[in-house]
Formats: C-alpha cells, sequence, structure tokens
C-alpha cells in the first residue's frame, strides 16, 4: 500500500486537466486514477440495493426496539391480567394494545437528537462528497507538491488515503470509508 492524495473536480475537463498536469510533473499514468463518486446511499454494495444494512445512525436502533418491546409487554401484562375481572376476555387485548404503546413511547426515549453526537462516532466525519475524483499514488515524501499541484487547479476536498492504484485503477477504493481531509 501506498499514500493516495485524491482531489474532487466538478467537470471532466477538469480531470482531464489534472491528469495531464500530474503526467506533466512526472508521476506515471499508470499510477493514476480518475472516477465517478456515487452519492452516499447509491454504490450499490448491498444484496438489496444501497450501501448497508443499517445506517449508521440507526445502529442502535435493533436495542431500543427490543427495549421497548420488553417495557411494552411486561405492562401489558400487568394491565390485562389486572383488568380481567372487569374487562373480561377483552382486558389481555386493551393491555397488549397500551403495552405495545408505551412499548413504543419507550423506545422513542433512546433516539438520538438531531445534532447530537453518536456514541461510536461514526457520523463525526462528514461523508465522502459525490462527484469527479482524480488521485495518484505517491512515491515517499511527495505529498506537499502533488497537494499543492491539486489546490492550483482548483480541486475541492482534497483528502488523504492508503492503498494501491495499479494500471490507473485504485484496487482497494472504499467509497464509504471517511475521508480523511487535508486541510
Amino acid at each position: 500500500m501506498t499514500t493516495i492524495i485524491a482531489g474532487h473536480f466538478q467537470l471532466q475537463e477538469q480531470i482531464d486537466g489534472a491528469r495531464q498536469a500530474l503526467l506533466e510533473a512526472g508521476y506515471p499514468e499508470d499510477r493514476i486514477s480518475s472516477f465517478y463518486v456515487n452519492q452516499p446511499g447509491q454504490h450499490d454494495m448491498h444484496a438489496l440495493g444501497g450501501d448497508r444494512t443499517l445506517s449508521p445512525g440507526a445502529k442502535d436502533s435493533p436495542e431500543g426496539l427490543a427495549k421497548g418491546a420488553a417495557t411494552g409487554g411486561a405492562i401489558g401484562a400487568a394491565i390485562g391480567a389486572a383488568t380481567v375481572p372487569l374487562t373480561g376476555p377483552a382486558g389481555p387485548v386493551v393491555g397488549g394494545l397500551l403495552g405495545a404503546h408505551v412499548g413504543s413511547l419507550y423506545s422513542f426515549s433512546h433516539m438520538k437528537e438531531k445534532g447530537e453526537p453518536e456514541a461510536g462516532g461514526e457520523n463525526t466525519v462528514a461523508p465522502r462528497k459525490s462527484g469527479m475524483l482524480v488521485a495518484v499514488a505517491l512515491p515517499d515524501g511527495d505529498e506537499d507538491r502533488v497537494v499543492q499541484l491539486l489546490r492550483r487547479l482548483g480541486a475541492n476536498d482534497i483528502e488523504r488515503a492508503d492503498g494501491t492504484i495499479a494500471g490507473g485503477d485504485w484496487k482497494d477504493f472504499d467509497p464509504l470509508s471517511l475521508p480523511r481531509r487535508i486541510a
């Protein structure tokens, strides 16, 4: 694996110009890769479509639902048992409905608020933006030179990664990885 520096551009002409400038700066063509990055959720990496089974912000949902169901079930059973002498066979049904409602309210109490930091930190870095990307695998110690070149060419969101570019293809590019942006 080598250090890879990548920059986003808006237009294909900018990508073509960046590739040419990198070639003129002495970077081998087979170590330069350019391609379009789809927007988050559109990478078709999951068998059912999309990128993931659960979005990073919903990773605690199954646990919250289980706690809500357990809480609602306990409350529903207690109410249903207590009301059987008064309501007869409708008591367990009413208890179950009330328990389901209480359980759903309980699970809402475990949701994070908008903008609240997440415990695992998956959403602390903005995902990679969609658009045209040009990347170059670097020889050791050449990072500043290529970053300045990409900035001069108008690249947005320049990022650093570790990986392999061979034959002009970034073999291990992961569109779901969080970008390590260069300030």
